[in-house]
């Protein structure tokens, strides 16, 4: 297996850790960002006991500036990048009327300006090089639409489009892209959760904390399923009978 050079948002904690670990082991070479900088430095003491050339990035995925500040730097010290994985994200709950304007804007900035901005900062170095892969973190809610969740749903499923749309522009440079719609799993998503409603509060972190599979597990499917060269990557049984 080629050695690539892997960068990875939100990969100080949770879902984005579990891949930055993966792929670390894989052989491969980490580079994590992550606005989380205590975080980010204890991951990348982490990830540096198997790997040496690991590094961290201060990234904050509503800021262009930090996207470009990382692509110089991989730039500039790797020689390149060939894996992006966007990653980072944030959830909210609550019925259309109980979810603010304000919170709106919080999570499209996210988790969809978020991955807009990757793709826009990396997918023109990876075309110009003729190579490469771009990872999307969506999620089955971007795939179905469960109530109380529209704010996360509808970003969810604009990362998919996003993602349809890339495959198609990208395949004649030979730049790949994969699009990942996990179900519930054990991470930190309920860290972010923004929610008026107690009720969709209790139900979010049932699901996540008593979840079947931990991020390690979905890392390790997303990781396999990304080297074959999937599109939709779809981590659980349920996800693929839709």
């Amino acid at each position: 297996m080629a050695q690539k050079r892997v960068f990875i948002t939100g990969g100080a904690s949770g879902f984005g850790r579990a891949l930055a670990e993966r792929y670390t082991r894989a052989g491969h070479r980490v580079c994590i960002g992550d606005v989380h900088e205590e975080r980010g430095r204890a991951t990348l003491a982490a990830l540096r006991e198997v790997d040496k050339r690991s590094e961290f990035r201060r990234c904050d995925v509503t800021r262009d500036e930090d996207f470009e500040a990382v692509a110089d730097f991989l730039g500039s010290e790797w020689g390149g990048v060939d894996v992006v994985i966007n990653n980072a994200g944030v959830a909210a709950a609550g019925t259309i009327g109980e979810t603010p304007m304000v919170d709106w804007r919080w999570i499209v900035d996210i988790n969809l300006l978020g991955v807009v901005r990757g793709c826009r900062t990396f997918a023109p170095r990876l075309s110009a090089q003729k190579s490469g892969q771009i990872i999307n973190i969506s999620s089955m809610a971007g795939l179905i639409a469960p109530p109380t969740m529209a704010a996360y749903n509808t970003t969810k499923a604009a990362v998919v489009a996003l993602s349809e749309t890339l495959a198609v522009e990208l395949a004649p440079d030979e730049v790949r892209v994969s699009v990942v719609c996990p179900g519930f799993f054990r991470t930190n998503l309920t860290e972010s959760l923004k929610t008026e409603n107690p009720r969709a509060r209790k139900l979010m972190s049932k699901l996540v904390d008593e979840a079947e599979r931990s991020a390690d597990d979905i890392a390790d499917y997303t990781f396999h399923a990304a080297e074959k060269g999937e599109f939709h990557i779809l981590p659980h049984p349920e996800g693929r009978s839709i």
